[in-house]
C-alpha cells in the first residue's frame, strides 16, 4: 500500500472541507485546556449534548451514515470517519450518553426493526430526546452472552419479563432499553433468545446505580419483575434475538474502538510542564505512547483505503478495541507518573465550566481509573483475541459442547462462541 492510498482522494478532501466549514461556523476549536473524555469518563452534560445534536441535525450530521429519510446523509463509512476526525478538533460536550442510541440501537433498528418502529424510535434517538441503554449482560452471562437467563413469557399481546441485567450504561436516566431475554428454554441457547425495546419506566423495572472506582456511577444493575413489554416492541422475530445481538455488538465494537478525544499534544504538554521531558526514560515512554497512537491512526487509514477499494470490513473492530485499551492504559500510567507524588491524590472534580490545571489534573486521574474498564466493556480482551485468532489467524474455535443442546439455567459454558 502506497502513501497515496492513505491520503484523501479529491472527493474526500472536498467532503472534509464541507464538514470543517459546517463545524467552524457553529463550534469553537479545542484548546490545550479542553476536558479529556474517554468512554464517558467526563461529567454527563445531557442538555448540552442535546443542544449539540440539534446543531448537527441541521445538516444530517448527527447521524451521518443513516438514510436521508431518517435524518442522516447516507454517508459512507469513510465519510463518517472523516466527519468524526473533524468533530474531534472542536470543543464539544461528551456525547457518550447518546452513544448506545445513536451508534448501537439506531443502526440495529434500521436493520431489524419494522417501518413503524423506525418511525417511532429513530427521531428521538437522533436528537437525543430519548436516551437508550443496552440490557444484554447478566451476572452469569457476560462473555457467554448466549447463556442469559432473563425470561420473557408471552401474555396475550404483551410479554412479561423477569430477570437481572448488569453493567447497563446510563440506565438510571434512560427512556428505553434494548433487551435480550430468553423466550424458549427448550431449544439450544442461541435459538431461544428474542430482542425487545423495554420502557425503563414500566412497572416492575428497578434500576440500581453501581459506584465505580473513578467516582462515576454510570453503570447500573437493572432488575425486572414481571415487567410488561408489548409485542409491538419486539425487535425482529421471536427466537431471532441472537441475530439482533450480533448486529448490535458489531456496531458497539466499532464505536468503542473509535476512541475518544485524547490528543498527543496534551500529553506532550504535561511532560514539558513536569520538567521531565529531558529524561530519556520519560521520552522513551512518551515515544511509545505516541507510536501506539500513530499505529491506531495508520490502521484506521488502512481500513479507509480498504473500504475505498470495495473490500468488505473484517474484524477491525476487535483489533481497534484491543489497541485502544492498551494505548489508554500506557497513556494514563505515564500521565500520573509525570505528576509525581501528586499522582496518588485524586483532586476534587471541577464544577461547572471550570478549566485549566485543576480540571486537567482531574481528567488524568479519571482516565487512569477508567482505562482498565476498556478491557472489559463491549467484550473482554480475551473475547477479542479469540475473534482475531479464529477469523484472522485461522485457529480452531473454542469447544462449544452446549451449543446444540436445549438450554437450562446454570448450564452455560464459558467456551461459547466469542461474541461478547
Amino acid at each position: 500500500m502506497s502513501a497515496a492510498d492513505l491520503q484523501d482522494t479529491p472527493d474526500e478532501a472536498a467532503f472534509r472541507a464541507e464538514v470543517s466549514a459546517f463545524l467552524e461556523a457553529r463550534l469553537e476549536r479545542r484548546g490545550s485546556d479542553s476536558r479529556l473524555s474517554v468512554m464517558g469518563s467526563a461529567d454527563d452534560r445531557v442538555d448540552e449534548g442535546r443542544a449539540l445534536l440539534a446543531q448537527l441535525d441541521q445538516g444530517g450530521w448527527a447521524v451521518p451514515t443513516w438514510p436521508v429519510e431518517h435524518g442522516g446523509r447516507a454517508a459512507t463509512a469513510t465519510q463518517a470517519a472523516i466527519f468524526h476526525q473533524e468533530l474531534a478538533r472542536f470543543e464539544t460536550p461528551d456525547l457518550y450518553p447518546f452513544l448506545v442510541g445513536i451508534s448501537l440501537v439506531g443502526p440495529t433498528v434500521l436493520t431489524h426493526g419494522t417501518a413503524g418502529q423506525q418511525a417511532r424510535w429513530l427521531p428521538g434517538i437522533r436528537t437525543g430526546e430519548e436516551i437508550w441503554c443496552q440490557l444484554f449482560s447478566e451476572p452469569n452471562a457476560g462473555s457467554d452472552l448466549a447463556g442469559l437467563e432473563a425470561r420473557a413469557t408471552r401474555d396475550g399481546d404483551d410479554w412479561r419479563v423477569t430477570g437481572q441485567k448488569v453493567w447497563s450504561s446510563r440506565a438510571h436516566y434512560s427512556d428505553w432499553g434494548l433487551l435480550l431475554a430468553r423466550t424458549d428454554p427448550t431449544v439450544p441457547k442461541h435459538a431461544g433468545i428474542s430482542a425487545f425495546a423495554l420502557d425503563m419506566r414500566a412497572p416492575g423495572v428497578e434500576v440500581r446505580p453501581l459506584r465505580q472506582m473513578n467516582g462515576d456511577a454510570h453503570f447500573n444493575e437493572v432488575f425486572m419483575t414481571d415487567a410488561p413489554v408489548r409485542d409491538v416492541d419486539r425487535v425482529g422475530d421471536v427466537g431471532e434475538g441472537w441475530r439482533v445481538a450480533i448486529t448490535t455488538l458489531m456496531h458497539e465494537r466499532s464505536a468503542i474502538g473509535g476512541g475518544g478525544g485524547v490528543t498527543k499534544a496534551r500529553l506532550i504538554d504535561l511532560a514539558r510542564a513536569s520538567g521531565a521531558s529531558d529524561d530519556p526514560l520519560v521520552r522513551q515512554r512518551l515515544a511509545n505512547v505516541i507510536s501506539r497512537m500513530e499505529v491506531d491512526r495508520a490502521t484506521a487509514m488502512r481500513a479507509r483505503a480498504a473500504m475505498r477499494a470495495g473490500r468488505p470490513p473484517g474484524p477491525e473492530g476487535s483489533g481497534a478495541k484491543l489497541r485502544m485499551g492498551a494505548t489508554l492504559k500506557a497513556m494514563a500510567d505515564l500521565a500520573l507518573d509525570l505528576h509525581g507524588p501528586g499522582g496518588v491524590a485524586f483532586p476534587a472534580a471541577p464544577s461547572g465550566e471550570q478549566r485549566g490545571a485543576a480540571a486537567g489534573d482531574n481528567d488524568w486521574h479519571r482516565l487512569f481509573l477508567t482505562a482498565p474498564s476498556i478491557s472489559i466493556r463491549g467484550g473482554t480482551d480475551e473475547v477479542q483475541r479469540n475473534i482475531l485468532g479464529e477469523r484472522v489467524l485461522g485457529l480452531p474455535s473454542e469447544p462449544r459442547p452446549d451449543k446444540r443442546v436445549p438450554f437450562s439455567p446454570g448450564a452455560s459454558d464459558a467456551g461459547d462462541e466469542p461474541s461478547r
